[in-house]
């Protein structure tokens, strides 16, 4: 028989069409199946087994096919790649890989389908290994691997990697294939290299609506809106029906822009064509209108759509969750609950989302523990979400073990991890999750680099900061105005005004955020003629304040003593602009009128604010009765702050006891001291710190754990000596201690700052600037230091502390001596 076969194989198949017949009872047309038995190596009895396996993966029955498969006497290529795609459809892609492996012979269809498997799970690595794989292997692909291969891109791609897919293509002469340059187009996009991707559009011989629908979500992703505009009329004047998905592409850049009529106009033309009742357009519909507040209309929608699935609920819960309507958003949850959707792709992220928005630890634990039993924890929205829920309920070991275990890990929870440790002031830990981050190959979007500037502002890392200044340059998005914002807080709080200034100065477009940077860089570098022209510079384009722009020209009124001009700007928020101050806005005001002395007025104030006197507050008036010396008052804030369950740190308590020490009442600051240590407050240990050839370097006072603490010393006593011969004499009130006054005076040589100041001094070119960040308020005696110090070394040196920044420049200080 097998010898019969070889010799007229025609002959064999035609038994086989008729065996067929037979068995299944209906009708074959010759040639399909003639073509299936070609297919599978010209043997009948492999064909009939082929056809069985092929309809019970058809029929999603895996284990049955399997048996199948295990049972087949003899097996082919094609029996092989058929058993691999079952798994690769029922996401089992061990059992795929597995089998995959002991493969005796493949072919380009068998590298294809495990490479596909690798893209549609998230694994785009393991996709690219596979190819390599194939490669090397010596099996030739075809244009389906590469579309396959491409399509699993995303934002852990690299464009080395693509690079070198678009060679081979070239290479193996698909570059006439339309479905190979879409996937090659969508992947420079998602590697954000849109200017390749636009190059390569445009040089397209043939395109389609779906190159077109490529490059317009690609445009849309990093909001360059009006060149996604340009293409999509040039769509429509080509005769190019728009798909679904240009319709969700075009109402996804109208997400965030200020003009609803474009999204509205995009609504008349999906009605226009029909297509506003395709599932995913109405979808994106929903998503429009509740991510432009428009929830109540989303709604209404809703309920007129004649089909609903699990995205249209996850949409409009979604909706409720941005708008903060929790009550209509667990009855649509309910309703949701009710269905026959897949309970795994229920909107557990946005439910962990809302947990992690109200603080609600028992509400996020519940939502986690369903995720589990649905197996929806393996989606990697739940994941990031069940991340950031943690870290905001301050679970940091759970955020962490679930963020270590996440399977697949993008810029999405990298960023939600670097964020929340932002938000504690972790900055080290954040800037070392980002290199690790950098390492993994993962690229960052723009609220990755919001976050790492910040971390590398509080740090006061101009050179990191602008390592990353470089990279959102090359990454394209120094075009965004929130990019720019950053960049410019960045720079003013390294203390480089200069490059702040620069930055705003190039921002092709500016809206209030960029205006309320700059204006608030000026404010915190003590510069209040600058702030108020901004300000003013800022109503003038046609933009008009809000709260921050008026917290920043209070702060800058504080940090000069403008008591008039901070009350007229304190007035006009409600009187001109019908703004209500907020709490931070009443709190500056009393900081402005307690540090002038005008204790009576800012009594009246807080007795006339709408809400309680906080921390801040009496913190505030506390510290203002020390430099004016009213003890009264200063006992009646510290009485308040003492009351408070939970008080931050000891700052209360050492200024009342300085306040005491100061009028020589040591058994009463003696007393203040033994209340701190009763209640278990602890003194803040001041530090400065300076970065010096990248590495920053952290001083505490009087330390000598430096390695070069015998050159620091000498440099300091050097310093010492010309400060003397400049008439400098140290004021020993600010060493509140029952000493003798040589040793106050020798304590207040080796402040954190000084040593700082004299390791900077000896590791920097003459006549370069100095730059050293405090996390505490710097003394009296080191201010006045530091002014005589920058007049004999001939440099400008900038100190950062708690409250500001201080320029020191030939013997005087930016803030004018009041601080």
């Amino acid at each position: 028989m097998g010898n019969s076969r070889a010799k007229n194989p025609w002959g064999a198949i035609r038994m086989f069409s008729k065996r067929f017949y037979c068995v299944f009872s209906e009708s074959i047309v010759d040639v399909p199946v003639d073509a299936r038995i070609v297919k599978t190596g010209f043997d009948p009895e492999i064909s009939r087994f082929n056809f069985k396996l092929k309809d019970l993966i058809r029929e999603n029955q895996i284990a049955k096919a399997r048996e199948l498969f295990d049972e087949m006497p003899y097996r082919n290529t094609s029996s092989v790649n058929m058993m691999v795609s079952g798994y690769v459809k029922s996401h089992n892609l061990f059992r795929a890989r597995e089998l995959f492996d002991s493969m005796f012979s493949r072919n380009e269809i068998s590298w294809t389908i495990m490479i596909g498997g690798y893209s549609q799970n998230n694994q785009p690595k393991e996709a690219f290994n596979l190819y390599t794989e194939m490669f090397r292997s010596g099996v030739k692909p075809d244009h389906i691997t590469f579309a396959t291969l491409l399509s699993g891109s995303d934002d852990t791609t690299t464009l080395k990697e693509v690079l070198q897919i678009h060679s081979h293509i070239i290479r193996f002469g698909f570059s006439a294939s339309l479905i190979v340059f879409n996937s090659l187009i969508d992947s420079y996009c998602k590697t954000c290299c849109l200017d390749i991707a636009s190059q390569l559009f445009s040089e397209m011989p043939t395109k389609d609506s779906v190159s077109f629908n490529v490059m317009i979500t690609g445009y849309t992703k990093y909001g360059f809106r009006e060149e996604a505009l340009k293409l999509f009329m040039q769509m429509r004047n080509m005769d190019f029906q728009p798909s679904g998905f240009t319709f969700a592409a075009m109402l996804g850049m109208s997400v965030g822009s200020e003009e609803v009529i474009f999204g509205q106009q995009i609504h008349g033309l999906a009605i226009k064509t029909s297509y506003v009742w395709d599932i995913f357009v109405a979808n994106a519909l929903l998503d429009f209108y509740s991510k432009h507040d428009y929830i109540d209309l989303a709604k209404n929608l809703f309920d007129e759509m004649p089909e609903l699935d699990g995205v249209s609920y996850n949409i409009i819960i979604t909706g409720y969750a941005w708008n903060g309507q929790y009550e209509k958003l667990f009855d649509i949850f309910k309703r949701l609950q009710g269905t026959s959707f897949d309970r795994k792709n229920f909107p557990f992220a946005t439910m962990l989302s809302v947990a992690a928005a109200e603080l609600n630890l028992a509400m996020g634990r519940q939502t986690h523990a369903q995720a589990v039993v649905t197996t929806a924890i393996s989606e990697v929205q739940v994941g990031n979400a069940l991340v950031d829920m943690y870290a905001k309920c301050e679970k940091f070991e759970d955020a962490n073990r679930i963020f270590t275990n996440l399977a697949y890990r993008n810029s999405v929870p990298w960023t939600a991890i670097i964020s929340i440790y932002v938000q504690k002031g972790f900055h080290e830990e954040a800037l070392k999750m980002f290199k690790e981050m950098n390492r993994e190959n993962v690229h960052g979007d723009q609220a990755t680099f919001a976050s790492t500037l910040k971390a590398s502002a509080n740090l006061a890392s101009v050179s990191l900061g602008k390592q990353l200044h470089s990279a959102v340059i090359r990454l394209g998005l120094l075009s965004s105005v929130f990019s720019g914002s950053v960049l410019v807080d960045m720079y003013a709080n390294c203390g480089s005004m200069k490059d702040s200034i620069k930055v705003f100065k190039e921002m092709p477009e500016r809206n209030i955020v960029c205006w309320n940077a700059l204006i608030s860089a000026y404010a915190q570098n003590g510069d209040a003629e600058a702030t108020f022209n901004s300000f003013a510079d800022m109503i003038e384009s046609g933009l008009y304040p809000d709260s921050v722009s008026f917290l920043s020209v209070l702060t800058a009124c504080s940090h000069r003593g403008l008591v008039e001009k901070a009350l007229w700007y304190f007035n006009s928020m409600t009187q001109v602009y019908n703004l209500d101050p907020r709490r931070k806005h009443y709190a500056t005001m009393i900081d402005v009128l307690c540090r002038s002395g005008r204790f009576n007025e800012a009594e009246n104030l807080i007795s006339e604010m709408p809400f309680e006197p906080d921390e801040v507050m009496w913190s505030s008036v506390l510290n203002s009765c020390r430099i004016h010396k009213n003890q009264d008052l200063a006992k009646k804030a510290a009485d308040q702050l003492f009351k408070m369950d939970a008080l931050r740190d000891a700052a209360a308590y050492v200024n009342m006891s300085n306040i005491y020490a100061e009028a020589g009442k040591w058994e009463n600051a003696a007393k203040v001291k033994k209340a701190m240590r009763e209640r278990g407050v602890k003194k803040v240990t001041a530090y400065s710190w300076v970065e010096i050839d990248h590495r920053v370097h952290v001083f505490t006072a009087n330390d000598r754990t430096h390695p070069q603490t015998e050159q620091i010393r000498r440099k300091i006593n050097s310093l010492v000596e010309l400060m003397d011969k400049e008439g400098h004499k140290p004021d020993t009130s600010c060493t509140l201690q029952n000493v003798d006054e040589e040793m106050k005076i020798e304590s207040l040589k080796y402040h954190s700052e000084r040593l700082a100041i004299a390791f900077a001094l000896i590791n920097t070119p003459e006549g370069s600037p100095i730059i050293i960040m405090k996390n505490l308020r710097a003394c009296v005696d080191c201010h006045a230091a530091i002014k005589v110090i920058s007049k004999i070394v001939g440099r400008e040196i900038t100190v950062r502390d708690s409250s500001r920044f201080h320029h020191f420049r030939d013997g005087s200080c930016s803030c004018g001596d009041y601080w």
